[in-house]
């Protein structure tokens, strides 16, 4: 039998935090004890935090690895090992790899197959190679006319316990300003002006053909899988009650504080980004997720495009005063994981997985922090 025990920490539990000690064995949270400990063999925390591990539901970071520049495509693999180092250290100890499936732009990622992604992950996974718990969501982008077809390998894969549907034809939704569009698309994705423009001509029409009879099969194929489904991007009342009606559970980055209340009022949780609290806002303009935080309406955080923007995220929120250290963990670790349907973690109590995370708080002017990772624990095995 394996035991761990950690003493001096600051334990972040659902309700409060406790100075005192977390006894682990075989993988499992076996004890939290408040004061010292008479256990000799210790990990001693010299009073720095004892939180759960993050549960990481919509990041795009495995992409950013996949494409690191675009039309420049890495080896699965590598770039699969590079994610899953960059997240557990972020202290991302179960983390939805969020993939995309569909794009018009044969050039993509996105418009290509996923079948080596997929063969990695699992080599990786029965190599005992990866420091996180990976799961896959699938991202369909529902007006491109090939993303049914690129679902395919996914299809009864035992990893898949996410969907969400994505419409970013611009002049809605996320893209409701052209502007910032166009910013996008030349500058990340790097599209020639002209480029751009013949996209947005071919969207319109790609949208009315595909967009709602791709909807209707994903939504099917969720009902009768079993499989968990998201929107995205909801901006006006009806968005949310279609989506509420197709049996999502999640809304993922509301870019209104309508479609936030909305989402809430029919049992939808409000997924935001950690980069939007970050920043103070959205990149895009949307409503700022501090926002919806004030107002008792952000449920989930996700680091989105940055892994460490958790952290940062939870400790902004404390620092501004608007939720408590429990609260802001909260929103990284238990709501994720139980509204994903993991009920094994995201909270420090008896009998859940000793998915753990060590951090250190270095005091900034102002009366601000930076919260730092230290250490990192998944079933109780140091990843980290």
């Amino acid at each position: 039998m394996s035991q761990t025990v950690f003493k001096n920490a600051r334990v972040v539990l659902a309700d409060e935090v406790v100075r005192g000690s977390v006894q682990v064995k075989d993988g499992r949270i076996a004890s939290v004890d408040v004061g010292s400990t008479s256990v000799k063999e210790c990990i001693d925390l010299n009073g720095d935090f004892l939180m759960p591990g993050f549960v990481e539901m919509h990041t795009d970071n495995f992409e950013r690895h996949l494409m690191p520049r675009p039309k420049v495509q890495w080896a699965e693999m590598p770039a699969l090992l590079a994610h899953d180092a960059e997240v557990a250290a972020a202290g991302i100890t179960t983390v939805f790899d969020a993939l995309g499936v569909g794009d018009a732009d044969p050039d993509s990622l996105r418009g290509s197959t996923w079948d080596a992604v997929i063969a990695a992950m699992d080599s990786c996974t029965e190599l005992d190679l990866l420091r996180a718990d990976h799961h896959l969501h699938v991202r369909c982008e529902l007006p491109a006319p090939n993303t049914i077809d690129l679902f395919q390998p996914f299809h009864d894969h035992p990893r898949l316990s996410l969907i969400s549907l994505m419409d970013h034809t611009p002049g809605q939704r996320q893209w409701e300003k052209i502007e910032v569009a166009r910013t996008y698309f030349t500058g990340k994705k790097g599209w020639s002006a002209e480029k751009f423009e013949r996209q947005v001509a071919l969207s319109g029409q790609l949208q009315e053909r595909y967009a709602g009879p791709h909807r209707a099969w994903f939504v099917n194929y969720c009902r009768t899988h079993g499989i968990a489904l998201a929107s995205h991007d909801d901006t006006t009342l009806a968005h949310v009650e279609q989506a509420h009606s197709e049996g999502a559970s999640m809304s993922e980055f509301p870019t209104t504080m309508l479609a936030a209340r909305a989402a809430r009022e029919r049992g939808l949780l409000n997924v935001m980004g950690g980069p939007n609290v970050v920043r103070g806002g959205s990149h895009s303009g949307n409503v700022a997720a501090a926002e919806l935080a004030r107002n008792g309406l952000l449920d989930i955080l996700s680091s989105d495009y940055v892994p460490g923007s958790l952290l940062s995220a939870v400790m902004r929120l404390v620092d501004d005063g608007i939720l408590t250290l429990p609260q802001a963990v909260a929103t990284v670790s238990q709501n994720p994981a139980q509204a994903t349907g993991l009920a094994d973690r995201g909270r420090i109590a008896p009998g859940l997985r000793a998915d753990l995370i060590h951090v250190r708080l270095v005091d900034l002017p102002q009366s601000r922090h930076h919260a730092v990772v230290r250490a990192v624990w998944r079933e109780g095995a140091r990843v980290i």
